[in-house]
């Protein structure tokens, strides 16, 4: 049997600011292979740190976070940046291209972080950016692409050597209704193809296409 490839149990996020901030409570999360999640609520809900820790970006002050089946509680930080390289694909509202770098050069950047030769980064790099439809845009640079094919791109970056779980915050804020619809047409198409997909949005119309909606209140799951 498959385990999940989240699993989260009574994790608390204690920010010791003065007073100390509960960013999260208690958090009960599990998360299949394949799912598609939207988290929603208010700012201060505490759904961007949630995003931190199941990223790896941020670890929990309490209560235990399994991913995949690995115990993330005893992983050095070397191994948690490893694991985000291999595992995990992030897609921001601002897309965060180097403006100065091909679309291909864009994609295969995180690549970088692996021990993988020109010649394969730029071969993974390809294969990518074929899966999100920007197989034809490979040597043009973000300043001469669309708000649509720049987040493509962004998309292609965070996949690229087969991520298993891609995280989305606000991926739509910044796209009008149009290029939105066809960026959440490729999530669902990434979906189909087995890809976990972990959507953060204030969007209802975003958090509609997903499988299951986790909606966030004073750092707990309703």
């Amino acid at each position: 049997m498959i385990s999940p490839i989240v699993v989260l149990e009574g994790v608390e996020r204690v920010f010791p600011t003065s007073p100390p901030v509960e960013a999260l409570r208690g958090v009960e999360l599990t998360i299949e292979h394949g799912e598609y999640v939207s988290i929603v609520g208010a700012s201060g809900s505490g759904k961007t740190t949630l995003m931190n820790v199941l990223g790896c970006l941020d670890r929990p002050t309490s209560g235990t976070y399994h991913f995949d089946g690995i115990d993330t509680a005893k992983l050095s930080d070397g191994q948690r940046a490893a694991l985000r390289a291999d595992d995990l694909g992030f897609v921001f509202q601002s897309f965060h291209l180097l403006e100065h770098r091909t679309v291909v050069e864009n994609a295969a950047i995180g690549l970088l972080y692996r021990k993988t030769t020109a010649r394969k980064r730029r071969e993974l790099a390809l294969e990518s950016l074929e899966r999100v439809g920007l197989g034809h845009r490979l040597e043009f640079t973000p300043r001469t692409l669309s708000g649509g094919e720049r987040q493509r791109v962004a998309i292609a970056r965070a996949i690229v050597g087969d991520a298993k779980l891609l995280f989305c915050d606000e991926p739509t804020g910044n796209l009008d209704s149009v290029t939105s619809k066809q960026i959440l047409d490729l999530f669902d198409e990434l979906r189909d193809r087995g890809l976990t997909l972990v959507v953060v949005t204030h969007d209802d119309s975003v958090s509609a296409r997903a499988d299951r909606v986790i909606h966030m209140i004073d750092g707990q799951i309703l």
